[in-house]
């Protein structure tokens, strides 16, 4: 047997308590992994709400796990992994690996389902198992500490700067600079772009400048919105409320993209003119995959790109999600295992 501590929410919406379980023999395809921190993120307050309606408990939340292998399957360890290997999990612990959209490296689009590491029994705990593709391999360079929220906020925000090939020459907005948009910034500037800050809260304007931000214009000023027309080949939407859109659109390049990872409730209203006139698009995307993740770290580790992070220990668990709940994280809370 093979007993793992964790900290789990015995049912919807409640404190997370003690609760170690059965993990079973370990699968030959997966790697178990010695948690040393998880960040929190909004996703893990909706599976613990059953905000999405297929959560099941006890529910063991945490995906954005940073820690080293403590075992190999017997089918993973001629897979690239060491015992004692620092490695990273995400949104995403399996995936059936033969689908097209796997073959073809599209695994966070698996046509069989790809499993949520939630789903999996996350990291808010002392161990945690995946997949061996889903482990990923961590930069010597890489800040430890900080570096979780990058396997979900930060491959959230990156994976649209890769499907719009976006370079050095890129001009790119970012909407709404939280969790999300602080990384997606910090990102855009280790990549050499041109970057706009579009923010309703002029009060965090100098914080924003000083992550690598070329400027910062009020999201709720239409006159300061209208005169950055035909400006951006890419503009990433962040939050997940509904706006008004069209100076948005309005604002892309000839060619340029709207592209959104804030789950916006309300259907975007787009004139189809505002699109066909200049070939402008509309896009989005969830997480990535095992390559895009990999692609993610190594830049992340030679350009010292860390999120933001305010860190508590694990067994304080229920004050640090309360501290997300009430919108007081800057800009990404991480627990550090201390079982």
């Amino acid at each position: 047997m093979s007993k793992i501590k964790s900290y789990a929410a015995p049912q919807a919406g409640a404190e997370l308590e003690l609760y170690e379980y059965d993990a079973g023999d370990l699968k030959p395809e997966d790697v178990e992994i010695k948690v040393e921190y998880c960040g929190i993120c909004h996703s893990d307050l909706s599976m613990i709400d059953n905000e999405w309606g297929f959560s099941q408990y006890p529910l063991v939340a945490g995906h954005e796990v940073i820690g080293r292998v403590h075992a190999l399957g017997s089918s993973a360890q001629d897979k690239g992994l060491k015992v004692g290997q620092r490695v990273g999990i995400g949104w995403t612990a399996n995936s059936c690996g033969h689908c097209d959209a796997c073959i073809s490296g599209n695994q966070v689009n698996c046509a069989q389902g790809s499993v949520p590491t939630i789903i999996n029994r996350g990291g808010f705990a002392d161990k945690i198992r995946a997949n061996w593709q889903w482990a990923i391999p961590l930069p010597e360079s890489i800040d430890a500490a900080s570096a979780g929220p990058l396997l979900c906020g930060g491959i959230t925000v990156f994976k649209p700067l890769l499907m719009h090939h976006v370079t050095a020459t890129s001009r790119v907005g970012v909407i709404g600079i939280g969790g999300l948009g602080h990384i997606a910034i910090k990102l855009l500037r280790a990549m050499g772009c041109e970057v706009t800050a579009f923010s309703s809260n002029p009060s965090k304007e100098q914080e924003i400048l000083g992550m690598g931000a070329d400027r910062v214009v009020n999201s709720r000023d239409p006159e300061a919105l209208k005169v950055l027309a035909g400006q951006f080949d890419l503009i990433i939407n962040t939050v997940n409320v509904s706006l008004d859109w069209m100076p948005y659109f309005q604002a892309l390049a000839y060619g340029g993209n709207f592209h959104t990872v804030g789950a916006v409730m309300k259907p975007f209203e787009v004139p189809a003119f505002s699109l066909i006139a200049g070939d402008r698009s509309i896009a989005g995307s969830s997480t990535g995959s095992p390559h895009e993740l990999r692609t993610l770290m190594k830049l992340a580790g030679r350009a010292k790109v860390a999120p933001q992070t305010e860190e508590f220990p694990m067994s304080r668990i229920n004050e640090a999600i309360q501290h997300v709940r009430d919108g007081k994280a800057r800009y990404r809370v991480v627990l550090k295992a201390d079982f």
